[in-house]
């Protein structure tokens, strides 16, 4: 039995491969009533004040340096505005169910780029891997293919597609910052904060006659919901796991997220999940194991 076991790493990508997975309701819930922008600028600005709260307690709340902001602003931009933002408006228009099955294809990505920023060597296994992900994805839309001509459609795929692309490259340029200070809650404190501010920028720029009266009490629960647990709680969790093991080793996790999301999806919401859905998500799966999978020396 492994003598030096990090419960600490264990229990950081259990909370996220879990609560990530029930994240994708709670946008699809949030959404309903709130426009977009304004939910994911909401939920950060909620998630930099419990930081705030947090660090302030704690003492341990400083300036970091302009190096660093420039560093954290990276990530804000990347993994928060454009990754969850662009995730939040893609939701307007595809099923929770649907959003988290074509977000599958994250771990696929990051092994791409992973390849690219020289943080992995290629090889036929992981090649294989990428082919039976991509496989899984477009099993999904065999039958329907004709659907991306729906303008609706196309518009949330292509969000979602540049949110995923956007996710990958925050999670290499996270790992490659090496000179970072090691307070993980300041340096969220400062991305929630920057991200927040972006989106209340960009909210009242395409959102400025929104209704509060007209936000439902589900809606305003569920970004209440995002905020602690799918921004402060997992995102710590996920910039930890990433100090100790590699990004496609965290970014395996999205498959835990896409089977919780596809299943809430169908328990609360009526998703319909097909055995096209399920044969995808099998598919997906035994192609990032191919990816990850290390056989005895």
């Amino acid at each position: 039995m492994p003598k030096n076991i990090d419960f600490k790493l264990m229990l950081s990508m259990l909370i996220v491969g879990i609560v990530w997975g029930t994240t994708f309701l709670g946008i699809s819930i949030a959404v309903e009533t709130i426009p977009p922008w304004y939910s994911t600028a909401i939920r950060n600005l909620l998630a930099a004040v419990i930081v705030l709260l947090i660090l302030l307690f704690k003492k341990t709340f400083s300036w970091i340096g302009w190096k660093s902001l420039q560093q954290q602003l990276t990530l804000s931009v990347l993994m928060l505005v454009f990754a969850n933002g662009f995730t939040t408006i893609a939701e307007q228009s595809l099923p929770s169910g649907l959003t988290s099955i074509i977000s599958a294809i994250n771990p696929v990505v990051i092994f791409l780029l992973s390849i690219g920023f020289q943080l992995q060597k290629p090889t036929y296994k992981g090649f294989l891997g990428v082919l039976l992900g991509f496989s899984g994805v477009l099993f999904i839309f065999k039958d329907g293919l004709g659907d991306i001509l729906n303008p609706n459609y196309k518009t949330g795929v292509l969000f979602l597609s540049i949110a995923i692309l956007s996710w990958g490259l925050g999670t290499i340029y996270s790992k490659k910052i090496n000179n970072q200070p090691n307070n993980l809650t300041l340096n969220l404190f400062y991305q929630f904060s920057l991200a927040a501010a972006l989106q209340i920028i960009l909210s009242l720029v395409f959102h400025d006659k929104s209704n509060i009266e007209n936000w439902s009490a589900a809606s305003i629960g569920s970004v209440v919901y995002l905020a602690i647990f799918g921004s402060v709680v997992t995102l710590f969790c996920y910039q930890y796991a990433l100090q100790k093991v590699t990004p496609i080793q965290v970014s395996i996790l999205t498959y835990v997220n896409t089977i919780i999301a596809v299943f809430l999806g169908w328990f609360f919401k009526n998703e319909v999940v097909t055995k096209d859905f399920l044969i995808a998500v099998v598919l997906i799966i035994i192609g990032v194991f191919v990816i990850n999978y290390k056989g005895k020396k």
